[in-house]
């Protein structure tokens, strides 16, 4: 069992780093769309919002993922541990202007130390052009 979990763990970290790479992707490539189109790649928005001639339209992204910290406290003759569990996930941010999409941000805790934005491209990715 250990041995498969080991020669997953490269495929699962690749993934992640795949998401985030798809996730900063979508950051440049979502300006200029229509409101049609993202209608129709991310689905309606859960929430909206407006400022003056801005509405920001906010989607909720991802896999549920939640990671495990292991804390330790104590001395060298007696030693604490406890397990601290961390959620992680994303609110996508897309502001529109005439209904054109303006810039896209990210909000809550993304992804890790390598993989900042993961989380987000589980709404995002679909408003991409398919790879090559």
């Amino acid at each position: 069992m250990r041995a498969i979990f080991i020669f997953m763990l490269p495929l699962l970290v690749g993934c992640a780093v795949q998401r985030s790479m798809e996730a900063q992707d979508a950051k440049r490539q979502l300006v200029g769309m229509s409101d049609e189109k993202i209608l129709t790649c991310m689905g309606p928005p859960q929430a909206k919002a407006a400022v003056g001639t801005t509405e920001v339209w906010q989607y909720a992204s991802g896999n549920g993922h939640t990671q495990g910290n292991v804390m330790v406290s104590g001395n060298r003759n007696f030693a604490t541990g406890s397990v601290v569990s961390s959620s992680r996930f994303c609110n996508v941010n897309v502001a529109m202007s005439n209904h054109v999409v303006q810039p896209v941000n990210y909000a809550g805790p993304t992804g890790g130390l390598i993989t900042e934005g993961e989380q987000c491209a589980f709404v995002v990715s679909n408003c991409l052009p398919p790879k090559q």
